[in-house]
């Protein structure tokens, strides 16, 4: 900013260039007609705009880095200052928010007060001597330290939070900076086209758009074919914008390149470019002014829009363009994060059954709260004034006061140690856990929530080429001159006609950025650039022989007369190039059930043309087609059309035109299976996940490759449409989509061909809203290219695969995990740190519930039987904090890190419906409770009588801490450090130390809370209320601790309600066509399956 600043001046005097910074501005902010005549009028065309910025439309820029870093002082640097990062403090007040947090601040601020609350002194004689709940001295003067340290568990959990975030955001940048500084733009310079971090470029640079990609700057377009651009970002309008030299040159950073390609120079980077300005006016302007508009339902908002439309009202015609800001500096759309709060999904399946689960925790408490201070209270009422039948004495009325505050006190205690507590941090904890591991499993996971709903994942929906492919494609048969080559031919096989009508197919109707170059290493594969069909067909120009190079040479992009892209609709791409005498011809490739139906020729043996109608069409398609889509190969026509001299063609008219051709080839392209894919589509399968593929591919070709990967196993009836025949039956006579319809297809289809965007997206769609089945359906979707990205933005988690293709900008931005190695096996290791994440939510609250509710019952009886009796609590507030909140703390950290093992994936999903305590967890938590409860009660009534103890019940209240309530107490610790192992299973497993020993964490932290239980009981004293154990009393203690691990398995034997075990293990996935192996056998649906599937 600084830089672009000191430039002003320079820029404002055209800084040595033909026209400065404010005039390229300003021209810039015109769209269509209008900025056509402008460049007209100030430059002549767009060539003297390249002129007057010292570049070359067809070379490039020809100048050193001294020349280019001037450029960047005059009209600044491709690069927008990010937002100010929030800071630590504001973190820690959004992680205040926490609703659970919320209400543990308000009982520990209650708590607090209350200890400090001290009635007026006087003779208390006359009240009465119902004061059981008077506490003694040391109780008294340590009663603030219970609101204290809940207010310390709320501040640890605050920090820890808001230190995740923190790193969290930090890491997001720098993995940000890292992928600003690995993206790269194809550029000409000095005549070569080379590639270059897009932060480098500079006005006056020469660039290369193609489909697919993220435009980095403003610019003027130079040549353009079949150029459609998506500017919803800037605009709000969904429909693309076709974009030509002669008719709406303007390109404008932060845009999508929907079809086409072209070159464009460059006018205006980073700040000064149109997307530049408005991060500017939203971003760069401070973050108060943000606050303050989310605050204030974002009235700056409008006023910024109403400044960018008035700007925007300069284009050509009466619409004025909605100026919105292009995306938020957290790298999702502003638009999104002003509807949806931050979350562009609903609620996570995890954050909607903790949000039910603490709701119905909360009751629990609040009505065991109220039932112990209404007992206590009538207990006070009736003993004074009914049984001893004292009369109400005004003087008395403090010491009363003191009676109810004290049962107030009590009440919220109980109601303190039933919210557990440590629930936020273990969440907190598993998923910052799970979210820094899939980072090494290749797993970047752009929303913190996707990580568990992948748990929860019933299908994915996965793109096949470069998803379950390698992207890697050679030409390996080929039908030439009427012979069907089972190898590429030998240049001597063919005819030299027909080789070189196939060598300027293949070179000119191409993208001219896709190129075939050396290995990097000797020995290697020759690098592929580009699209990598079309290097597969270059590879083939090649191998025959020829100089692809050279013949774009004689035929310059600039040059081409018209090109047809290639689009999801269109499936094909031709291009009309201009040949001697006037005449024109139109070489096109695309796929052979389309194409063939336009030929009405093919060439000969000699390389003549050949009458080809229908008999002939459908005898090469059964012999030639069909065979190399049932071996997996991608099948393409290549074809050519001579249009005489005189008046031209109407090439808007692309229906007359790309007709009457004459066939040159059809060539089959192999793109093998990834190796690693057929055993991770098993596990998905094993693991309750249906795996679809959605394509464009045709339907021999994608059902050969689906079955290679494992998605149609032999022997299974499953569907396999195309996209016209799933509309079919998935619409009425009026065209509009049924959800009863789909619902009729969707569970059996496994693989939908030539499919549209509009296609994949209905099914997708379809399968979230249908209430086939007792549960939504969880999907998730894989996708590389534009076409899927409202598929990656509909999903409930939508992967993103960076490398496969150049043209991934927009999925990576409508995605919610990237996958950085493209492996499909890393969809595996999400759904097992995804249900990782779910058992380490179970495991933790199958702990804590348990310390709850022998806690709760603890409390509610120490209140309710020995308070009244006069007597002290068996466990005091300190002791109670520290196996409340300690103990669960340091829980939380041990099994919310416990690693995933792949016995997560032969559990079907749990599903959004499922309750988050299972049936199993629900059985462990009240046997394990009643073990407790019954060694408890057990040693504070009868200890006493069976060990040579002092009767702790009978000491008075100023006594020295007795070794009768510290047996109870260590003991109380011992179960649960030994339930900490128990609680490591929570699906019925007898065998709870599989896997602990490799889990350093989980041994350090048991081992530590009892080394540091030992120093509490033997040194803690007064603070405590300890008094030193023997030998023999820690054996007991301990014996007593160990007995848990034996009783854990006496729930775990135990049947669950409703017959067999739990149902999350049982199959509660609802889906239809699950898949399990029974002796061999494979079985739908719990039907052994023998009928071969077809379409």
């Amino acid at each position: 900013m600084g830089d672009l600043a000191n430039s002003t001046g320079e820029a404002g005097a055209g800084g040595g260039f033909g026209c400065s910074l404010g005039e390229l501005r300003a021209l810039m902010e015109l769209r269509g007609a209008e900025a056509l005549l402008k460049v007209q009028e100030a430059y002549g065309d767009v060539h003297g705009l390249c002129r007057r910025l010292r570049t070359s439309p067809t070379d490039g820029l020809s100048e050193g880095a001294g020349e280019l870093e001037r450029r960047r002082q005059v009209f600044g640097q491709n690069w927008i200052p990010p937002k100010r990062p929030k800071t630590f403090a504001e973190l820690v007040w959004e992680a205040l928010q926490d609703v659970t947090l919320i209400i543990l601040e308000a009982a520990a601020v209650v708590s607090l007060g209350l200890s400090f609350y001290t009635p007026p002194g006087g003779d208390t004689q006359a009240c009465g001597h119902a004061s059981g709940g008077v506490e003694d001295e040391g109780e008294a003067e340590a009663g603030w330290i219970e609101g204290a340290a809940i207010l310390l568990s709320v501040a640890c959990v605050v920090l820890v939070t808001a230190f995740n975030d923190w790193s969290k955001e930090r890491q997001f940048r720098g993995l940000q900076s890292r992928i600003e500084q690995e993206q790269r733009v194809a550029v000409v310079r000095r005549g070569r086209q080379v590639q270059v971090p897009v932060a480098e470029l500079v006005v006056g640079d020469v660039v290369q758009v193609k489909y697919g990609d993220l435009l980095p700057a403003d610019g003027v377009l130079i040549q353009g074919n079949d150029l459609k651009i998506d500017e919803s970002a800037l605009t709000g309008e969904s429909d693309h914008v076709r974009k030509s030299a002669d008719k709406d040159p303007m390109l404008l950073s932060g845009t999508h390149v929907m079809e086409g390609s072209g070159k464009m120079v460059v006018t205006a980077v980073g700040v000064n470019s149109q997307s530049g300005i408005i991060f500017t006016l939203l971003g760069a302007g401070g973050e108060e002014e943000e606050e303050k508009k989310e605050k204030k339902g974002k009235p700056q908002d409008g006023a910024v829009v109403e400044t960018l439309q008035s700007k925007a009202k300069k284009q050509d015609g009466a619409v004025a363009m909605e100026m919105q800001p292009l995306k938020s500096a957290e790298g999702g759309d502003v638009e999104e994060r002003q509807r949806g709060g931050g979350h562009k999904k609903e609620k996570s399946v995890l954050q909607g059954k903790l949000t039910r689960l603490a709701v119905q925790i909360g009751k629990a408490g609040l009505a065991m709260s109220a039932v112990t201070v209404i007992i206590l209270v009538l207990y006070f009422v009736i003993e004074t004034f009914v049984v001893e039948g004292r009369p109400w004495l005004a003087e008395c009325t403090p010491v009363y006061v003191q009676y109810w505050v004290k049962f107030f006190i009590i009440g919220v205690t109980v109601l303190v140690v039933a919210v557990p507590e440590g629930l936020p941090l273990a969440v907190t904890i598993s998923l910052a856990y799970s979210v820094k591991k899939m980072m090494r499993d290749n797993n970047l996971v752009r929303h913190l929530d996707a990580c568990e709903t992948m748990g929860n994942a019933t299908a994915i929906c996965s793109d096949k080429t470069g998803t379950l492919t390698t992207n890697r494609m050679t030409v390996v048969q080929a039908f030439l001159g009427g012979t069907h080559f089972r190898a590429p031919p030998e240049p001597a096989a063919v005819a030299p006609p027909t080789r070189d009508l196939l060598l300027q197919a293949i070179a000119i109707n191409s993208a001219y950025t896709t190129k075939i170059l050396p290995p990097e290493t000797a020995g290697g594969l020759p690098r592929q650039v580009g699209n990598k069909t079309e290097c597969a067909l270059l590879g083939l120009a090649l191998a025959l022989g020829g100089d692809y190079e050279a013949l774009r040479a004689q035929v310059p992009e600039e040059r081409l007369h018209k090109v047809y892209t290639f689009n999801s609709v269109r499936k094909s791409m031709s291009t009309v190039t201009r040949r001697p005498g006037g005449a024109f011809r139109l070489f096109s490739k695309g796929a052979s059930e389309i194409l063939l139906r336009r030929c009405c020729s093919v060439l000969g043996a000699g390389g003549e043309p050949r009458p080809f109608g229908p008999r002939e069409r459908e005898q090469l398609v059964r012999e030639v087609v069909e065979p190399m889509a049932a071996a997996g190969l991608r099948t393409l026509v290549l074809a050519f059309r001579d249009f005489p001299p005189g008046p031209e063609p109407p090439w808007d008219d692309e229906a007359a035109i790309v007709t009457d051709l004459t066939c040159i080839a059809i060539v089959g392209i192999e793109d093998p299976v990834r190796p690693e894919v057929p055993e991770a589509i098993r596990k998905c399968q094993r693991a309750g996940i249906t795996v679809r593929m959605v394509t464009g591919d045709n339907l021999n070709t994608a059902r050969a490759i689906a079955a290679k990967c494992g998605i149609l196993p032999p022997g299974e009836e499953w569907l396999c449409l195309e996209g016209r025949e799933f509309n079919r039956r998935i619409r009425n006579q009026k065209g509009e989509v049924e959800q009863e319809r789909l619902d009729k297809v969707w569970p059996k289809l496994r693989v939908l061909a030539r499919s549209s965007p509009t296609d994949k997206h209905t099914l997708v769609k379809g399968i979230i809203d249908s209430t086939v089945g007792e549960q939504r359906q969880v999907v998730a979707v894989t996708g590389d290219g534009p076409t899927t990205a409202p598929l990656l933005k509909k999903a409930d988690v939508g992967f993103a695969m960076v490398t496969a293709s150049r043209g991934t900008d927009v999925a990576k931005e409508a995605s919610d995990i990237i996958l950085t190695d493209d492996n499909f096996s890393s969809i595996v290791k999400a759904v097992m740190w995804g249900r990782n994440v779910y058992d380490s939510i179970s495991k933790f609250l199958q702990f804590q519930l348990t310390v709850n509710v022998v806690a709760v019952v603890v409390a509610f009886t120490g209140a309710c039987i020995t308070q009244v009796g006069a007597a002290d609590s068996p466990l005091k507030a300190v002791q109670m904090l520290w196996v409340n909140l300690i103990m669960d703390t340091f829980a939380s950290l041990a099994l919310a890190t416990e690693p995933p093992t792949e016995a997560l994936l032969l559990r079907k999903p749990y599903g959004r419906d499922k309750p988050l305590i299972s049936r199993t967890m629900l059985k462990n938590i009240l046997g394990h409770a009643a073990y407790q409860l019954v060694i408890i009660f057990t040693l504070l009534f009868v200890g006493a009588c069976c060990w040579t103890w002092t009767d702790g019940r009978q000491a008075p209240l100023h006594a020295p801490p007795s070794e009768h309530y510290t047996v109870i107490f260590n003991t109380f610790v011992m179960m649960q450090l030994f339930n900490e192992i128990n609680a490591r299973k929570v699906h019925g497993e007898r065998n709870v130390f599989a896997g602990i020993f490799p889990n350093p964490i989980f041994c350090s932290i048991v081992l530590g809370t009892f080394a540091i239980q030992v120093a509490i009981v033997q040194f803690g004293g007064k603070p405590f209320s300890c008094s030193p154990l023997s030998a023999e009393q820690w054996l007991w203690c301990l014996f007593l601790g160990l007995g848990e691990l034996l009783w854990g398995q006496v729930p775990r034997g135990a049947p669950t309600h409703g017959g067999g075990s739990d149902p999350r293990g049982e199959g509660s996935d609802s889906r239809r066509g699950a898949l399990t192996h029974r002796g061999g056998t494979l079985t739908h649906g719990g039907r052994a399956l023998t009928h071969a599937g077809g379409l």
